[in-house]
């Protein structure tokens, strides 16, 4: 199913980026950065590393200070936004169980009296989405790289956002975590939730995503995969230094 197919039936917002600077210090992160993402499409952005993938995303999340113009349009008054990260640090000599985890990110009430039974039925959907439901009782610290992945993308689900904002969520999954990945994307396309996914993995990109930008500082494309990610694009977009032209 194409973005534009997606329109009609669309519950996540468009998004306008509309000449986006950030500058840290003397640095200048991101220049003039400004395309738009379609309603209920997933569009996928890459690039080098530190290219401004991740601030960008952070200016959206409102984490960020910047210039420019950032504009959500809503189609409904339910406002949700989901985000993965693209990595969990913690101490994992913690005894903290999936369920902790899960109880800790996704309910008001505190994670040691264990899961409220309004949260519990979308945390065990989560799960199961994801494939973890039967390692609920695990320890965090004792699942692999991929593992923590799952609930990474399962604690993203609740509540069921319009917006899902994706930090190089294939980064850690084996095999069977990218078909689950996969899946759940097809699923979020159906629903005519917008995706937005930071991903280096070119190939997923080509078949998955509807949309692609390419990213270093400034913008370097935009336009569908299959347009944009030609061999000659590919060595631009790879080859350049992004970082950084500090401030004279």
């Amino acid at each position: 199913m194409t973005a534009a197919a997606n329109l009609v039936s669309a519950q996540g917002p468009r998004i306008d980026f509309a000449g986006i600077d950030l500058t840290l210090g003397r640095t200048r992160i991101l220049e003039q950065v400004s395309f738009s993402v379609a309603a209920g499409s997933v569009h996928a952005i890459v690039g080098p590393n530190g290219g401004g993938k991740s601030s960008l995303i952070k200016t959206l999340l409102g984490q960020m200070p910047h210039q420019g113009q950032l504009t959500l349009h809503w189609p409904t008054e339910r406002e949700v936004i989901g985000y993965v990260p693209q990595a969990l640090e913690f101490d994992r000599g913690l005894p903290m169980t999936v369920d902790d985890f899960m109880a800790a990110m996704c309910q008001q009430r505190p994670a040691f009296l264990g899961l409220s039974r309004r949260v519990r039925p979308d945390i065990d959907a989560a799960l199961a989405k994801v494939g973890m439901l039967d390692k609920r009782k695990r320890r965090m610290g004792a699942l692999s790289g991929g593992e923590r992945q799952r609930v990474l993308l399962a604690q993203g689900l609740i509540p069921e956002p319009q917006l899902l904002v994706l930090d190089e969520p294939m980064s850690a999954l084996d095999e069977a975590g990218i078909q689950v990945f996969e899946q759940l994307l097809h699923g979020w396309r159906q629903a005519g939730t917008t995706v937005l996914w930071i991903e280096h993995d070119l190939e997923a990109v080509l078949r998955l995503a509807d949309r692609v930008t390419g990213l270093s500082r400034k913008l370097l494309f935009d336009a569908p995969p299959a347009q944009a990610l030609t061999p000659e694009r590919l060595l631009g977009l790879f080859s350049v230094h992004p970082r950084s032209e500090s401030l004279a």
